[in-house]
């Protein structure tokens, strides 16, 4: 006979991300990076709890890292629902930052 304690393998690894599918009726938690710091959120979550997690600095802005060949996805900050994947990448970028301008008068 086993002494009760067979499921002990799922949450108990920080850092492997993905351990426990489907446990319970509201939100999953899901493992991304922002800034290629590792967090945890809960999915979906809104783009200011994201600001605010990945401690987002004022006048900067939050995008999400395309996978593939598609544009990154500028997340706002505000309450509009953000559905996370496990494993998704969020960097910070100046919000005023326009790649193609050079600033150094050239």
């Amino acid at each position: 006979m086993a002494n009760g304690n067979e499921e002990h393998g799922g949450g108990g690894n920080p850092g492997q991300g993905g351990g426990n599918p489907g446990h319970g009726g509201g939100n999953d938690e899901v493992t991304i990076h922002i800034d290629k710091k590792q967090y945890k959120s809960p999915s979906p979550t809104t783009g200011a709890a994201l600001y605010l997690l990945g401690h987002v600095a004022a006048g900067y802005d939050l995008w999400r890292e395309a996978h593939g060949q598609g544009d990154d996805e500028q997340i706002a900050n505000n309450a509009t629902q953000v559905v996370l994947k496990n494993g998704d990448h969020f960097y910070t970028a100046q919000s005023s930052l326009n790649p193609g301008a050079r600033r150094d008068g050239h």
